[in-house]
Protein backbone atom coordinates (compact mmCIF):
# COMPACT_ATOMS: atom_id res chain seq x y z
CA UNK A 1 0.00 0.00 0.00
CA UNK A 2 0.93 3.70 -0.78
CA UNK A 3 1.55 5.11 2.36
CA UNK A 4 0.51 8.37 1.07
CA UNK A 5 -2.60 7.67 -0.28
CA UNK A 6 -5.67 8.41 2.24
CA UNK A 7 -5.77 5.48 4.30
CA UNK A 8 -8.97 3.55 4.45
CA UNK A 9 -8.84 3.14 8.15
CA UNK A 10 -10.74 5.82 10.14
CA UNK A 11 -8.84 8.06 12.18
CA UNK A 12 -11.55 8.16 15.13
CA UNK A 13 -9.65 10.43 17.04
CA UNK A 14 -9.85 12.96 14.37
CA UNK A 15 -14.12 13.07 15.20
CA UNK A 16 -13.22 12.94 18.99
CA UNK A 17 -11.27 16.47 18.51
CA UNK A 18 -13.53 17.85 16.00
CA UNK A 19 -16.16 17.47 18.82
CA UNK A 20 -14.01 18.66 21.61
CA UNK A 21 -12.59 21.47 19.15
CA UNK A 22 -16.36 22.82 18.70
CA UNK A 23 -16.94 22.61 22.13
CA UNK A 24 -14.28 24.40 23.37
CA UNK A 25 -15.60 26.84 21.08
CA UNK A 26 -19.02 26.84 22.89
CA UNK A 27 -17.22 27.85 26.06
CA UNK A 28 -14.67 30.51 24.23
CA UNK A 29 -17.63 32.17 23.07
CA UNK A 30 -19.45 32.31 26.60
CA UNK A 31 -15.55 33.20 27.71
CA UNK A 32 -15.69 36.33 25.28
CA UNK A 33 -18.76 37.89 26.89
CA UNK A 34 -17.16 38.64 30.19
CA UNK A 35 -13.64 39.99 28.48
CA UNK A 36 -12.39 43.40 27.59
CA UNK A 37 -11.80 42.18 24.19
CA UNK A 38 -14.37 43.02 21.12
CA UNK A 39 -17.78 41.26 21.21
CA UNK A 40 -21.20 41.25 20.04
CA UNK A 41 -22.76 42.06 23.13
CA UNK A 42 -20.69 42.54 26.72
CA UNK A 43 -21.64 41.63 30.37
CA UNK A 44 -21.86 44.42 32.65
CA UNK A 45 -18.80 42.53 34.98
CA UNK A 46 -16.79 42.34 31.57
CA UNK A 47 -13.07 42.82 32.59
CA UNK A 48 -9.43 41.92 32.02
CA UNK A 49 -9.62 38.62 34.60
CA UNK A 50 -10.47 35.86 32.25
CA UNK A 51 -8.06 36.85 28.94
CA UNK A 52 -5.02 34.54 30.48
CA UNK A 53 -7.47 31.82 30.57
CA UNK A 54 -8.79 32.39 27.12
CA UNK A 55 -5.47 32.53 25.87
CA UNK A 56 -4.79 28.65 26.51
CA UNK A 57 -6.87 28.77 22.98
CA UNK A 58 -7.52 31.95 20.93
CA UNK A 59 -3.98 31.86 19.25
CA UNK A 60 -4.45 27.97 18.07
CA UNK A 61 -8.25 26.69 18.43
CA UNK A 62 -9.50 28.00 14.34
CA UNK A 63 -5.85 26.56 13.06
CA UNK A 64 -6.75 23.30 14.59
CA UNK A 65 -10.10 23.68 13.39
CA UNK A 66 -8.65 24.13 9.89
CA UNK A 67 -6.11 21.49 10.45
CA UNK A 68 -9.21 18.66 10.83
CA UNK A 69 -10.79 20.11 8.07
CA UNK A 70 -8.29 19.96 5.71
CA UNK A 71 -7.94 16.03 6.76
CA UNK A 72 -11.60 15.50 6.45
CA UNK A 73 -11.47 16.96 3.02
CA UNK A 74 -8.74 14.94 2.32
CA UNK A 75 -10.69 11.91 2.28
CA UNK A 76 -13.70 13.27 0.43
CA UNK A 77 -11.07 13.86 -2.19
CA UNK A 78 -9.66 9.89 -2.39
CA UNK A 79 -11.46 9.25 -5.43
CA UNK A 80 -10.67 12.30 -6.99
CA UNK A 81 -12.32 15.81 -7.18
CA UNK A 82 -16.07 15.59 -9.29
CA UNK A 83 -18.80 17.99 -9.73
CA UNK A 84 -20.89 15.62 -7.46
CA UNK A 85 -18.50 16.38 -4.68
CA UNK A 86 -18.73 19.86 -5.03
CA UNK A 87 -22.23 20.34 -5.37
CA UNK A 88 -22.30 17.96 -1.91
CA UNK A 89 -20.09 20.34 -0.07
CA UNK A 90 -21.08 23.20 -1.45
CA UNK A 91 -25.27 22.31 -0.32
CA UNK A 92 -23.32 21.52 3.17
CA UNK A 93 -21.67 24.77 3.32
CA UNK A 94 -23.58 27.25 2.32
CA UNK A 95 -27.38 26.37 2.81
CA UNK A 96 -26.28 26.62 6.93
CA UNK A 97 -24.50 29.55 5.46
CA UNK A 98 -27.66 31.35 3.58
CA UNK A 99 -30.07 30.05 6.76
CA UNK A 100 -27.25 31.50 8.96
CA UNK A 101 -27.60 34.95 7.89
CA UNK A 102 -31.08 35.02 7.33
CA UNK A 103 -32.93 33.74 10.21
CA UNK A 104 -30.13 32.75 12.94
CA UNK A 105 -27.44 35.68 12.85
CA UNK A 106 -29.82 38.64 13.04
CA UNK A 107 -31.01 38.14 16.61
CA UNK A 108 -26.86 38.69 17.55
CA UNK A 109 -26.86 41.71 15.54
CA UNK A 110 -30.04 43.07 16.96
CA UNK A 111 -28.62 42.82 20.60
CA UNK A 112 -25.38 44.21 19.46
CA UNK A 113 -26.98 47.57 18.33
CA UNK A 114 -29.17 47.71 21.04
CA UNK A 115 -26.25 47.53 23.59
CA UNK A 116 -23.61 49.53 21.42
CA UNK A 117 -25.74 52.08 19.82
CA UNK A 118 -28.73 52.67 21.40
CA UNK A 119 -30.83 51.28 19.31
CA UNK A 120 -34.63 51.87 20.48
CA UNK A 121 -36.49 50.00 17.59
CA UNK A 122 -38.12 46.55 18.11
CA UNK A 123 -36.66 43.79 16.11
CA UNK A 124 -39.03 43.21 13.05
CA UNK A 125 -37.39 47.19 12.56
CA UNK A 126 -34.23 46.29 12.98
CA UNK A 127 -34.73 43.36 10.37
CA UNK A 128 -35.61 45.94 7.58
CA UNK A 129 -32.16 47.60 8.53
CA UNK A 130 -30.46 44.69 8.50
CA UNK A 131 -31.55 43.27 5.05
CA UNK A 132 -31.55 46.81 3.25
CA UNK A 133 -28.23 46.77 4.45
CA UNK A 134 -28.23 49.82 7.07
CA UNK A 135 -24.48 51.40 7.22
CA UNK A 136 -25.27 54.10 9.69
CA UNK A 137 -24.05 51.70 12.90
CA UNK A 138 -21.14 53.18 13.05
CA UNK A 139 -18.16 54.22 15.63
CA UNK A 140 -14.64 54.98 15.78
CA UNK A 141 -14.79 55.28 11.94
CA UNK A 142 -15.99 51.88 11.03
CA UNK A 143 -19.40 50.78 10.44
CA UNK A 144 -21.13 47.39 11.70
CA UNK A 145 -21.62 45.57 7.63
CA UNK A 146 -25.12 44.46 7.80
CA UNK A 147 -26.53 41.82 6.76
CA UNK A 148 -23.33 39.76 8.54
CA UNK A 149 -22.43 36.21 8.98
CA UNK A 150 -20.80 36.89 12.27
CA UNK A 151 -19.26 33.46 13.48
CA UNK A 152 -20.60 31.38 10.79
CA UNK A 153 -17.67 32.89 8.67
CA UNK A 154 -15.65 29.62 9.46
CA UNK A 155 -18.22 27.97 6.22
CA UNK A 156 -17.70 30.44 3.30
CA UNK A 157 -13.65 30.21 4.16
CA UNK A 158 -13.72 26.59 4.24
CA UNK A 159 -15.80 26.35 1.10
CA UNK A 160 -13.04 28.66 -0.50
CA UNK A 161 -10.66 26.15 0.76
CA UNK A 162 -12.02 23.03 -0.76
CA UNK A 163 -12.71 24.68 -3.89
CA UNK A 164 -9.48 25.75 -4.51
CA UNK A 165 -8.28 22.01 -3.26
CA UNK A 166 -10.62 20.24 -6.07
CA UNK A 167 -9.05 22.79 -8.89
CA UNK A 168 -5.47 22.38 -7.71
CA UNK A 169 -6.34 18.43 -8.04
CA UNK A 170 -8.50 18.33 -11.08
CA UNK A 171 -4.69 19.98 -12.95
CA UNK A 172 -2.49 18.17 -10.45
CA UNK A 173 -3.78 14.94 -8.82
CA UNK A 174 -0.84 13.77 -6.99
CA UNK A 175 -0.64 16.96 -5.25
CA UNK A 176 -1.54 16.06 -1.94
CA UNK A 177 0.97 12.89 -1.96
CA UNK A 178 3.57 15.33 -3.05
CA UNK A 179 2.75 17.22 -0.09
CA UNK A 180 2.17 14.71 1.90
CA UNK A 181 5.79 13.45 1.29
CA UNK A 182 7.49 16.61 1.54
CA UNK A 183 6.23 16.96 5.04
CA UNK A 184 7.28 13.36 5.76
CA UNK A 185 10.62 14.09 4.59
CA UNK A 186 11.10 17.04 6.78
CA UNK A 187 9.19 16.90 9.62
CA UNK A 188 11.34 14.47 11.55
CA UNK A 189 13.10 14.75 14.34
CA UNK A 190 12.89 18.40 15.97
CA UNK A 191 12.21 19.58 12.52
CA UNK A 192 8.45 18.48 14.07
CA UNK A 193 8.28 21.95 15.84
CA UNK A 194 10.96 24.09 14.43
CA UNK A 195 10.15 23.93 10.61
CA UNK A 196 6.26 24.53 10.88
CA UNK A 197 6.73 27.52 13.96
CA UNK A 198 9.17 29.20 11.47
CA UNK A 199 6.61 29.60 8.87
CA UNK A 200 4.35 30.24 11.34
CA UNK A 201 6.53 33.24 12.57
CA UNK A 202 7.17 34.32 8.71
CA UNK A 203 3.37 34.66 8.26
CA UNK A 204 2.81 36.52 11.41
CA UNK A 205 6.06 38.99 10.50
CA UNK A 206 4.61 39.41 7.28
CA UNK A 207 0.95 39.52 7.07
CA UNK A 208 -0.14 40.27 10.99
CA UNK A 209 -0.04 44.29 11.59
CA UNK A 210 -0.46 44.67 7.58
CA UNK A 211 -3.97 42.64 7.00
CA UNK A 212 -5.31 42.40 10.44
CA UNK A 213 -8.04 39.93 10.64
CA UNK A 214 -11.54 40.75 9.47
CA UNK A 215 -13.23 37.12 8.79
CA UNK A 216 -14.54 39.51 5.66
CA UNK A 217 -13.08 36.63 3.33
CA UNK A 218 -12.01 39.61 0.50
CA UNK A 219 -8.92 41.04 1.47
CA UNK A 220 -8.42 38.94 4.60
CA UNK A 221 -4.91 37.66 4.02
CA UNK A 222 -3.33 36.94 7.12
CA UNK A 223 -6.00 34.18 7.91
CA UNK A 224 -6.28 32.95 4.67
CA UNK A 225 -1.95 32.38 4.94
CA UNK A 226 -2.62 31.17 8.24
CA UNK A 227 -6.15 28.67 7.74
CA UNK A 228 -4.55 27.70 4.24
CA UNK A 229 -1.71 26.48 5.57
CA UNK A 230 -3.06 24.70 8.05
CA UNK A 231 -6.01 23.46 5.57
CA UNK A 232 -3.06 21.97 3.37
CA UNK A 233 -1.20 20.47 6.61
CA UNK A 234 -4.46 18.80 7.56
CA UNK A 235 -4.71 17.18 3.76
CA UNK A 236 -1.20 16.32 3.72
CA UNK A 237 -1.21 14.79 7.73
CA UNK A 238 -4.29 12.42 6.38
CA UNK A 239 -2.48 11.19 3.64
CA UNK A 240 0.41 9.59 5.94
CA UNK A 241 0.63 6.89 8.28
CA UNK A 242 3.88 8.44 9.82
CA UNK A 243 3.20 12.03 10.74
CA UNK A 244 0.64 11.00 13.33
CA UNK A 245 2.34 9.41 15.13
CA UNK A 246 5.63 11.40 14.86
CA UNK A 247 2.72 13.78 17.12
CA UNK A 248 1.59 11.32 19.05
CA UNK A 249 5.60 10.72 19.66
CA UNK A 250 5.77 14.70 20.32
CA UNK A 251 2.80 15.16 22.93
CA UNK A 252 4.52 15.58 25.85
CA UNK A 253 7.12 17.93 24.67
CA UNK A 254 4.77 19.85 22.71
CA UNK A 255 2.48 20.40 25.95
CA UNK A 256 5.57 21.19 27.90
CA UNK A 257 6.59 24.16 25.31
CA UNK A 258 3.26 25.38 24.82
CA UNK A 259 2.33 25.60 28.41
CA UNK A 260 5.64 27.17 29.01
CA UNK A 261 5.38 29.86 26.15
CA UNK A 262 1.29 30.81 27.13
CA UNK A 263 2.71 31.27 30.02
CA UNK A 264 5.52 33.72 29.05
CA UNK A 265 2.63 35.10 26.68
CA UNK A 266 -0.18 36.25 29.74
CA UNK A 267 2.37 36.91 32.25
CA UNK A 268 6.06 38.12 30.71
CA UNK A 269 3.53 40.01 27.70
CA UNK A 270 6.88 40.16 25.22
CA UNK A 271 6.68 43.26 22.82
CA UNK A 272 6.47 42.47 18.86
CA UNK A 273 8.17 41.01 17.58
CA UNK A 274 9.31 38.59 20.07
CA UNK A 275 5.46 38.30 20.84
CA UNK A 276 4.78 36.86 17.05
CA UNK A 277 7.90 34.79 17.83
CA UNK A 278 6.38 33.31 21.26
CA UNK A 279 2.82 33.19 20.10
CA UNK A 280 4.04 30.96 16.21
CA UNK A 281 5.67 28.33 19.33
CA UNK A 282 2.89 28.38 21.41
CA UNK A 283 0.60 27.77 18.88
CA UNK A 284 2.28 25.32 16.59
CA UNK A 285 2.93 23.08 20.10
CA UNK A 286 -0.35 22.79 20.93
CA UNK A 287 -1.40 21.80 18.02
CA UNK A 288 1.24 19.54 18.05
CA UNK A 289 -0.19 18.19 21.28
CA UNK A 290 -4.12 18.40 20.91
CA UNK A 291 -3.10 15.52 18.11
CA UNK A 292 -0.67 13.53 19.61
CA UNK A 293 -2.81 13.56 22.75
CA UNK A 294 -5.96 12.76 20.82
CA UNK A 295 -4.34 10.06 18.55
CA UNK A 296 -2.73 8.11 21.44
CA UNK A 297 -5.67 8.44 23.81
CA UNK A 298 -9.04 8.53 21.71
CA UNK A 299 -8.73 6.70 18.51
CA UNK A 300 -11.26 4.80 19.32
CA UNK A 301 -15.23 4.23 18.40
CA UNK A 302 -18.75 4.12 20.40
CA UNK A 303 -22.36 5.35 19.85
CA UNK A 304 -21.64 8.57 21.76
CA UNK A 305 -18.96 9.79 18.74
CA UNK A 306 -21.26 8.68 15.56
CA UNK A 307 -24.36 11.03 17.59
CA UNK A 308 -22.03 13.86 18.54
CA UNK A 309 -19.96 13.51 15.17
CA UNK A 310 -23.51 14.42 13.30
CA UNK A 311 -24.80 17.12 16.44
CA UNK A 312 -21.00 19.00 16.70
CA UNK A 313 -22.59 20.95 13.10
CA UNK A 314 -25.92 22.36 14.05
CA UNK A 315 -24.71 23.26 17.19
CA UNK A 316 -22.00 24.97 16.12
CA UNK A 317 -24.58 27.11 14.05
CA UNK A 318 -27.23 27.50 16.59
CA UNK A 319 -24.49 28.09 19.77
CA UNK A 320 -23.82 31.70 19.50
CA UNK A 321 -27.24 33.08 18.45
CA UNK A 322 -28.75 31.12 21.75
CA UNK A 323 -25.65 32.66 23.69
CA UNK A 324 -26.10 35.83 23.48
CA UNK A 325 -30.21 35.85 23.60
CA UNK A 326 -29.66 33.79 26.87
CA UNK A 327 -27.20 36.71 28.16
CA UNK A 328 -29.60 39.13 27.35
CA UNK A 329 -32.31 37.81 29.10
CA UNK A 330 -30.66 36.98 32.12
CA UNK A 331 -29.21 40.62 32.50
CA UNK A 332 -32.30 41.47 35.12
CA UNK A 333 -31.17 39.26 37.32
CA UNK A 334 -28.01 40.76 38.20
CA UNK A 335 -25.94 37.89 38.05
CA UNK A 336 -22.04 37.10 39.03
CA UNK A 337 -19.92 35.41 36.24
CA UNK A 338 -19.22 33.20 38.82
CA UNK A 339 -23.06 31.85 38.70
CA UNK A 340 -23.93 33.38 35.28
CA UNK A 341 -21.18 32.19 32.87
CA UNK A 342 -21.58 28.38 33.67
CA UNK A 343 -25.04 29.00 33.54
CA UNK A 344 -24.73 30.30 30.16
CA UNK A 345 -22.76 27.33 28.92
CA UNK A 346 -25.01 24.98 30.37
CA UNK A 347 -28.11 26.61 28.28
CA UNK A 348 -25.96 26.96 25.25
CA UNK A 349 -25.16 23.66 25.46
CA UNK A 350 -28.78 22.18 25.87
CA UNK A 351 -30.72 24.25 24.03
CA UNK A 352 -28.33 23.92 20.80
CA UNK A 353 -28.57 19.94 21.30
CA UNK A 354 -32.22 20.00 21.47
CA UNK A 355 -32.73 22.21 18.62
CA UNK A 356 -30.54 19.33 16.92
CA UNK A 357 -32.36 16.80 17.82
CA UNK A 358 -35.50 18.38 16.90
CA UNK A 359 -34.55 19.46 13.27
CA UNK A 360 -32.62 15.82 12.86
CA UNK A 361 -36.34 14.59 12.79
CA UNK A 362 -37.26 16.67 9.57
CA UNK A 363 -35.84 15.61 5.92
CA UNK A 364 -36.55 19.15 4.80
CA UNK A 365 -34.96 20.43 7.40
CA UNK A 366 -31.37 18.54 7.72
CA UNK A 367 -29.47 20.07 4.60
CA UNK A 368 -30.40 23.53 6.25
CA UNK A 369 -28.06 22.26 9.44
CA UNK A 370 -25.75 20.79 7.19
CA UNK A 371 -26.81 17.14 7.83
CA UNK A 372 -27.26 14.56 5.71
CA UNK A 373 -30.63 13.78 3.94
CA UNK A 374 -30.45 10.78 5.43
CA UNK A 375 -30.51 10.20 9.13
CA UNK A 376 -27.48 7.48 9.77
CA UNK A 377 -27.77 4.73 12.18
CA UNK A 378 -25.80 5.73 15.43
CA UNK A 379 -24.52 2.10 15.05
CA UNK A 380 -22.84 2.69 11.82
CA UNK A 381 -19.84 5.58 10.35
CA UNK A 382 -21.04 9.43 10.39
CA UNK A 383 -18.56 11.01 8.22
CA UNK A 384 -16.73 14.30 9.34
CA UNK A 385 -18.33 17.26 7.73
Amino acid sequence: MNPHSPSVERLYFLDWLRILAFAGLVVYHVGMYYVSWDFHVKSPFAGPGLEPWMKLSEPWRMSLLFMISGAATAYMLKGGPSLTLIRRRSASLLLPLLLGMVLIVPPQSYFQVVQKFGYSGDYFEFLRLYFGRYRGFCSDNQCLILPTWNHLWFLPYLWVYTLLSCSLLAVWPGAIQAASRLLDYTLRGIGLIIIPTLLILAARLAFFERYPSTHALVGDWFNHISYLGMFVCGAAFATSKVLWERLAAARWLALTLALVFWAVLVFERPAKPLEHAVVAIYQWCAIVAAFGFAKTYLNTDSPARRLLTEAVFPVYILHQTILIVASQALLPLKLRPAIEGPLLILITFVVSYAAYLLVSRFKLLRPWFGLKSKRPDIHGPVASA
